[in-house]
């Protein structure tokens, strides 16, 4: 895939005729072509094609029959409340397991929360999850996770009992994880995708903390995680509609106590940009609109809206690359508000207010990011750059992945004004590189491609002295 922009045209060139490689590297070298890597994947575009708006819709107005799915509401009743609501949930996944030859594992994740600012009894938290295992042994423990939360809110965050239909916040995130993994049950994945609906994310996102934490203390590959929170509207408070994009909220440097040495490492040679959240964001930009043409993922480089917060943060608190999808402009009417009339004005999280075709806009980026990563290899491990000698030239090495359908790397790099790669070169299947780039003037990044041309998100090379 040629990610060469209008202001690189000659340095392109010059890397078409003098890309080196080592000695070594060039013995190990093998001869065939890059794989063909910008091409559109006939089953990732079935994946894609498959996504029913219908059937969203359909799972949204189920969900807001339960009346209220606040996390202390009723557990007991089979119609109201949040007990009802995840077991449905539940029986859907299963439904769609049985008819899907049984790829599926279907579970409750289950704490108990005890009392604390958001939480007046000690409560049972149930997370909703199935796990569709990779079948690739070098890749069945790397693990990408997409969610949405079931429970819903009124104005008063404690109110247990009031009508809640939380149509868009958040039933549109559930809907959408809950379609994607019956679609793409269908298929399979070198990696794990594990679909999750979870419970308590407006009591301090309780049920994700506890999952996330669960993974950290298992030592779990978490590769990266989605979060699809309030992606049911595309249009704001003003009548305006927007339903050709969607924001992908991504972290910057991580907010810790004391600054890891990947963390510094990153300060010091100015790849605050280069995240792993901030590579995860790109790989699914590229592919998202690739697979859903006409559509725009923004990239937002923040953690999450001012003030606000998604059950992505407990995974970026516990070091995992994570990212929140969100509609483009919130209309705050139809969000955390007692369904009532004011001035003639209808105020609630009602499902009319839903645009389900832009539901499944989302839901179809989700699942060509979500398949191409769970296609794709790895991200290269302990990739670094050569800082032994003054040079112009720019030397990177990494370790060699282990996936039996590797074919090789290809180095990526943009300026350091520049958001996303604007250059790549392959290097065949090799584990060092040598660019006539300055390492002083680009941002680099080296990524796997296996033999389908499934590519993976980039690393950032350290200094290697």
């Amino acid at each position: 895939m040629a990610l060469i922009t209008k202001k690189l045209p000659a340095l392109a060139c010059v890397l078409a005729a003098t890309t080196a490689l080592t000695p070594a590297a060039q013995a190990a070298t093998p001869s065939a072509a890059a794989p063909d890597m910008a091409r559109r994947q006939p089953h990732i575009e079935k994946i894609v094609g498959e996504i029913s708006p219908q059937r969203i819709e359909a799972t949204i107005r189920r969900l807001v029959g339960f009346h209220t799915r606040h996390t202390m509401s009723e557990t007991v009743s089979d119609t109201v409340g949040i007990g009802a609501a995840r077991r449905w949930i539940k029986s859907e996944f299963e439904r769609c397991n049985a008819a899907n030859g049984g790829r599926l594992q279907v579970a409750f994740d289950s704490h108990v929360a005890p009392v604390s600012r958001r939480i007046s009894r000690p409560t049972e938290i149930v997370n909703v999850v199935a796990t569709l295992p990779g079948t690739q042994p070098a890749s069945q423990d790397r693990i990408y996770v997409v969610s949405g939360h079931y429970d819903s809110r009124n104005t008063d965050v404690m109110d247990e009992k009031g009508y809640a239909p939380g149509a868009n916040d958040d039933a549109s995130g559930t809907a959408a994880v809950m379609e994607l993994a019956c679609v793409m049950s269908k298929y399979k994945f070198d990696a794990t995708i594990v679909f999750m609906t979870v419970a308590a994310e407006e009591q301090g996102l309780l049920g994700a903390a506890h999952w996330a934490e669960q993974a950290r203390q298992k030592n779990l590959n978490i590769a990266g995680m989605f979060t699809n929170d309030i992606i049911g509207s595309s249009r704001d408070e003003h009548g305006k509609i927007d339903d050709q994009q969607v924001r992908l909220f991504a972290e910057g440097i991580p907010v810790e106590k004391e600054m890891s040495e990947a963390v510094r490492a990153l300060v010091l040679t100015g790849g605050e940009n280069d995240t792993i959240s901030r590579q995860l964001a790109r790989h699914v930009k590229e592919q998202g609109e690739r697979y859903a043409k006409g559509f725009k993922v923004s990239v937002i480089q923040r953690r999450d809206r001012y003030l606000r917060g998604g059950d992505h943060m407990p995974f970026l608190e516990r070091g995992y690359a994570a990212l929140r999808f969100t509609e483009p402009n919130e209309d705050f009417n139809h969000q955390h508000q007692n369904v009532r009339t004011e001035n003639g004005v209808t105020i609630g999280d009602l499902p009319e207010y839903n645009d389900y075709q832009y539901i499944a806009k989302v839901a179809r980026v989700n699942a060509a990011a979500l398949a191409t990563l769970a296609l794709a290899p790895a991200a290269p491990q302990k990739v670094q750059l050569r800082t032994a000698q003054l040079e112009n030239d720019t030397t990177l090495v990494w370790q060699a992945n282990a996936e039996p359908d590797l074919a090789g790397y290809r180095v990526v790099w943009r300026e350091t004004t520049a958001a996303d790669w604007q250059g790549s070169k392959w290097v065949g299947n090799v584990t060092e590189a040598k660019l006539p780039l300055s390492k002083d003037n680009v941002f680099f990044g080296v990524q796997a491609v296996d033999r389908d041309g499934n590519v993976s998100p980039a690393t950032y090379p350290v200094p290697l002295k």
